[in-house]
């Protein structure tokens, strides 16, 4: 069920993954996904704020740890956040991610 709460949420059926949720509550199921917030699902590739805020510093050129500094954040977050970008950019590098990004109108062009 909760792969399939995944896949509703990917294809923004709130209604029924309204339902889904309410059933996981009734079966007990302690960690529900939320789903996505409104500025991620009109985020043009689904990044949270954060991930936006980051692919800007990476696009930036800076490192993690430059990153983590400016974001108050552990590099290790950051780490993570810059694997989500990559992952949901479909990029392999830092600098394709940032093209994507600028592409995207998320980046202002360098």
């Amino acid at each position: 069920m909760l792969e399939a709460l995944a896949t509703l949420d990917a294809l923004q059926a709130e209604p029924l993954a309204r339902r889904v949720r309410l059933r996981l509550r009734e079966l007990g199921v302690a960690r529900i996904p939320r789903g996505p917030v409104p500025s991620t699902r009109d985020n043009p590739a689904g990044l949270t704020e954060r991930q936006t805020e980051v692919v800007r510093l990476l696009a930036d050129g800076l490192s993690n740890a430059e990153i983590a500094a400016r974001l108050v954040l552990s590099v290790r977050t950051v780490d993570s956040h810059v694997a989500a970008v990559l992952d949901k950019l479909n990029a392999r590098t830092r600098r394709e991610a940032a093209d994507r990004a600028v592409a995207l109108g998320l980046v202002a062009g360098r």
